[in-house]
């Protein structure tokens, strides 16, 4: 037996699990009309076969009509989940590993234009501001029917071979429910005391009991400190952890500390990078000292490191590494073997969550495979024919293309032009908040390393120095340069800067600064936080109706916060017509898109983010001498089917290009890229 805390097995009730780690509930947005299908099953089997104790599903699977999804979420109201669980159940108890789901009501976190167009029900009348529906307050009837539908959907949960439930309590309705922060109610129910703010939940938990017996595990996760003014506290959140342990009807607490019912909050329950590892950790440990209850816990745990260190000082008794098994879904087998070096790390990012909550999928920013298991591998299989591949660029489309080309046992040369790896990723580094980024490109330098790959840096690629390598395959990954062109007039801008230039410190900000934003990604307001803490008047000008829509909403938190103390304002529905000389300063043509309307504005500084143009020059010379002339087979591609074409017999390589190097686009399209081309090479 293992003596690493996080390999011990734990006793829960009448279920042993193998070990202390559990991937948390989340809704990854895959189901397919409501029901956890084939790609549900197989995104939670591929981390069941690499060793994780147990899986809880869904986050969360509705159960009334009147809490319609927000994003995709499993249907628990109906009769036809039953054998879609059952099937899901089974991929994972056959790998030995436990499976859970999270049941839930939205209450008013969710909308009245969505599923059944029911209005949204609430203990408050107050609209929550993520989610802007305004409430119906709970009556008699709505109350009686949920406990019924928890009831309903508990027994449909069993039926499907579950292993056990956990209740929400946390920002949807039973949360709603016991925060005095969200409970108008008169009566029964009403928010005068702890005990009839209770009274919902445990009436749902107590309903549940009776439906699936006392064998069935049911747990709770739930908000144990608001972490607000005027709602639960600490002391208050210890007092509902023991009189859930005192009712005897619940077998595992899950806490979370914090609201979620505005994006910084949420950001704050689930923080993304940038932020402190592992905020909440501490206070699950008074939780679980006060109840001596089975506690288990959650909040950017991204590192075996925290993780053993939250089992072995007996804070939790199962460690929750949501995030982290999206990125890596093997951790544990990489512990067990004693590969935790091989871990590929989770960055903070919350690309993942982020796109879930704009009605995405979720996708990790670096590990393309997640949530496409049924066509990617996470592990890549050897070709029968070793080939000679020659990659220009280490971004991270080419040191993925060169990853995964090592390990399928080809012969890998990488040229780079910079003195470092990492392309644009290096350029994101730079800030201190985003650094955490940096471990995309120095996972795959480790890789590589490991398998060989030979790395040329500071050398500025031409064709020559390609075909002398007399390459097999050839990948143009040189990615792009910043576009100051600005849209329809056709005219390069020589009097701006770019956003690179104010990340890179190859300029310095002005007084007063025009960050022109058309891209609305990372880097515009990267700039524009740059220059404001340099002291600068800052205007961010978009055409878009909204700013930065690319950022998403947990992490545009962290800028607003830099930002909005300082002289920094935000302008939507503006286009950026032209820069012109005026005296010391720059003047500005703005016009929009909706009317005829012009304008003048001055500036020091015109700073532009328009995304990239792709570096190709290399590809174009290499192009004539290909033997596919560059071509991709997109069928072939799709379907996971080596690139055949052949319109150029005389050719002695194939040729691709992958990432910015076609046109802009994000880090997680440029690894995308590189994975499901080379996995087939």
């Amino acid at each position: 037996m293992s003596k690493d805390p996080l390999l011990q097995p734990y006793q829960l009730k009448h279920l042993t699990l193998r070990n202390r780690i559990m991937t948390t509930a989340h809704e990854p947005a895959y189901p397919e009309d409501g029901m956890p299908k084939a790609r549900y099953a197989a995104y939670h089997a591929e981390r069941a076969k690499a060793g994780v104790a147990l899986a809880m599903t869904a986050g969360s699977a509705a159960v009334s009509r009147d809490s319609p999804p927000v994003f995709n979420n499993i249907l628990a109201y109906k009769d036809e989940v039953v054998p879609h669980i059952q099937r899901l159940t089974d991929a994972c108890h056959e790998h030995g590993t436990a499976v859970m789901i999270q049941l839930t009501h939205l209450g008013r976190r969710t909308g009245w234009n969505k599923g059944n167009w029911l209005p949204s029900v609430s203990s408050s009348k107050h609209r929550e501001p993520a989610h802007r529906a305004f409430p119906k307050l709970a009556e008699d009837w709505d109350i009686a029917r949920i406990i019924s539908d928890f009831a309903d959907a508990a027994e449909r949960m069993q039926a499907g071979g579950m292993d056990g439930i956990e209740v929400q309590i946390y920002g949807h309705l039973l949360d709603q429910f016991w925060s005095p922060l969200t409970n108008d109610l008169e009566g029964p129910y009403g928010g005068q005391t702890l005990e009839s703010r209770m009274a919902l939940p445990l009436a749902v938990i107590d309903a549940m009991r009776q439906r699936v017996g006392d064998d069935f595990i049911i747990g709770a996760r739930y908000t144990a400190d608001e972490a607000e003014a005027g709602g639960i506290t600490a002391a208050e959140g210890i007092e509902i952890s023991k009189r859930l342990c005192d009712t005897g009807q619940v077998d595992f607490l899950n806490v979370i500390r914090g609201r979620i019912h505005t994006d910084p909050a949420m950001t704050d329950v689930i923080p993304v990078q940038g932020m402190k590892n592992a905020p909440h950790l501490d206070f699950a440990g008074e939780v679980k000292k006060a109840t001596g209850m089975p506690t288990f816990h959650a909040a950017k745990i991204p590192d075996v490191a925290t993780a053993r260190h939250a089992i072995a000082s007996g804070l939790l008794d199962m460690v929750g590494m949501t995030r982290a098994h999206m990125a890596d879904p093997h951790i544990v087998r990489k512990i067990v073997e004693g590969r935790e070096d091989d871990i590929r790390p989770c960055v903070g990012a919350t690309y993942c969550l982020d796109r879930i909550y704009q009605a995405g999928e979720a996708l990790c920013i670096h590990n393309p495979a997640t949530g496409r298991e049924l066509e990617m591998p996470h592990e890549i299989a050897p070709a029968t024919v070793a080939k000679k591949v020659v990659i220009v660029g280490a971004g991270p489309a080419g040191l993925e293309a060169a990853r995964v080309a090592a390990e399928r046992g080809h012969d890998v040369t990488v040229l780079e032009a910079q003195p470092d790896p990492g392309g644009q990723v290096r350029l994101t580094a730079q800030s201190e908040r985003r650094r955490e980024m940096i471990s995309i490109i120095d996972w795959r330098m480790a890789q590589c390393a490991a398998r060989d790959v030979a790395f040329h840096f500071n050398t500025w690629a031409e064709a020559e120095d390609v075909t002398t390598l007399e390459p097999d395959v050839v990948i143009v990954a040189t990615g792009g340069l910043p576009n100051v062109e600005l849209f329809e007039s056709g005219k390069e801008q020589d009097l701006v800067v770019t956003s690179w230039d104010l990340i890179a410190g190859d300029v310095k900000p002005g007084q007063n600064v025009l960050i022109y934003d058309e891209s609305g990604d990372h880097a515009g307001l990267m700039a524009a936080e740059i220059a404001a803490q340099a002291g600068a008047k800052v205007e961010v000008m978009t055409p878009d109706r909204t700013f930065a829509p690319d950022i998403m909403g947990m992490n545009l938190v962290p800028y607003m916060r830099a930002l909005q103390d300082k002289d920094v304002t935000f302008t939507v529905t503006r286009r950026l017509k032209a820069v012109e000389r005026a005296g010391n300063m720059l003047k500005a043509v703005i016009g929009t898109d909706y009317s005829d309307h012009l304008s003048e504005l001055h500036y020091d500084q015109v700073v532009v983010n328009y995304g990239t143009l792709p570096m190709d020059d290399l590809y174009f010379d290499l192009k004539p001498l290909s033997s596919n002339l560059g071509a991709v087979d997109y069928d072939a591609l799709i379907d996971g089917q080596p690139q055949n074409v052949t319109r150029n017999p005389e050719g002695r390589f194939q040729l691709f290009r992958i990432g910015d190097a076609v046109s802009a686009r994000n880090t997680h399209a440029a690894i995308y890229d590189a994975l499901r081309l080379m996995k087939d090479i």
